[in-house]
């Protein structure tokens, strides 16, 4: 078979025309998205110089809320409850009726008792004049003084016999208040566990519970070291120490009170001892039994750079922020971050003093070495 050399020669040129029209338009295409990017426009952001200034270190530990009075609510008498008087759930005021028992029983015990006071004051009323009569009789030998011993003993048990009718009309009397079951204190009452119709046990039937509401109490366990060091403090400088709190969905520690309590001896087992401070609860934010976070001022004070929370992005689990670089450009920092500090976030790790933060526009930037064009503003006015 002859092959047709001119047309092999056709073809591999054809071939290299073509391969060199695509070389050129890829180069092209190339050459037109890197001056694309070199065009882009550089991204208008706000910077701000990190804060660095002394702050007061606190630390933290967890605790438990607790109230300062709680009672568990049992009747002194024996009966049928006829009345739950309250709202469950409610706040009462001290010696507001919480349970009604029934009374008549009582009631009947009262009237007796009177009626037996009465009864021991006829008698004794008889026996003074007995008496009387006996001493006027006795100088003239019209009475013997056995008879006038007598007259004189019997009136003086008359005279005991009223003051244990008076004791018993005073028990019975007792007994028929202690069948309105009232609040001991002010505060908040639990649900009614016996309701009308139940039979309860004096001192022994558990009727509801109560806790009083402001000021409450906080629970925590400072750790052996923080306790010497606070015992270290308190020596230099007596006075009450003072203590921050936030619950569990409160990031700032915005309720502040007093420690005014610590136990005597430090657990063995955990290495820590109890300490309990005070707060008020006048907006009835805490509750007894919630958890809380605990920050007690430690003695020093540290220096600390301080950043807008906002400058602050998240890497899977890796913290960073966007600092200002050489010509204008976002340059990545991993950053440590700690506790808030007068609304900034103090930094623990990967800043310097004197860096420049881009708290603003950061949505521009869409990753490091990315050209900027910044505009200066303070870090607290970022956070305002």
């Amino acid at each position: 078979m002859k092959i047709n050399r001119l047309s092999v020669a056709t073809v591999l040129v054809a071939t290299s025309a073509t391969l060199a029209a695509l070389l050129a338009g890829t180069g092209a295409l190339s050459g037109d998205k890197d001056a694309g990017m070199k065009a882009a426009p550089a991204a208008q952001v706000d910077v701000a110089a990190v804060q660095v200034k002394h702050i007061q270190h606190w630390d933290e530990f967890n605790g438990r809320i607790s109230a300062v009075e709680s009672i568990e609510i049992r009747p002194r008498v024996s009966g049928f409850v006829t009345r739950v008087a309250y709202k469950e759930g409610s706040e009462v005021r001290r010696g507001d009726l919480l349970f009604a028992i029934d009374q008549r029983p009582y009631q009947a015990a009262l009237d007796s008792a009177m009626a037996q006071l009465e009864r021991a004051r006829a008698t004794a009323l008889l026996a003074k004049a007995r008496d009387e009569r006996a001493q006027k009789l006795l100088p003239s030998s019209a009475l013997s003084q056995d008879e006038a011993d007598a007259r004189r003993a019997a009136y003086a048990q008359s005279e005991a016999d009223v003051l244990n009718a008076e004791a018993a009309v005073e028990l019975a009397q007792l007994n028929l208040e202690f069948t309105e079951v009232k609040a001991p204190i002010e505060g908040r009452v639990g649900r009614a566990l016996l309701t009308s119709g139940n039979l309860v046990v004096a001192d022994q039937s558990l009727l509801t519970t109560m806790v009083s509401q402001d000021p409450v109490y906080v629970d925590f366990d400072p750790d052996e070291q923080s306790y010497l060091r606070y015992s270290a403090e308190a020596r230099r400088n007596p006075g009450p120490m003072a203590v921050r709190v936030a619950l569990a969905d409160e990031e700032d520690f915005a309720h502040r009170g007093m420690v005014d309590f610590q136990d005597n001896r430090v657990d063995p087992a955990t290495g820590s001892i109890r300490m309990r401070a005070k707060l008020r609860n006048g907006e009835r934010i805490f509750t007894p039994g919630l958890y809380a976070r605990v920050q007690v001022a430690s003695a020093k004070k540290v220096e600390a750079i301080l950043v807008d929370d906002k400058a602050v992005l998240t890497d899977q689990d890796r913290k960073y922020v966007y600092v200002l670089g050489p010509n204008n450009t976002a340059q990545r920092k991993d950053v440590q971050i700690g506790r808030k500090s007068d609304g900034l976030r103090v930094v623990a790790a990967g800043l310097t003093p004197g860096d420049k933060v881009i708290v603003g526009g950061l949505q521009r930037i869409y990753n490091p070495g990315a050209p900027v064009q910044p505009s200066e503003v303070s870090m607290l006015a970022a956070v305002n």
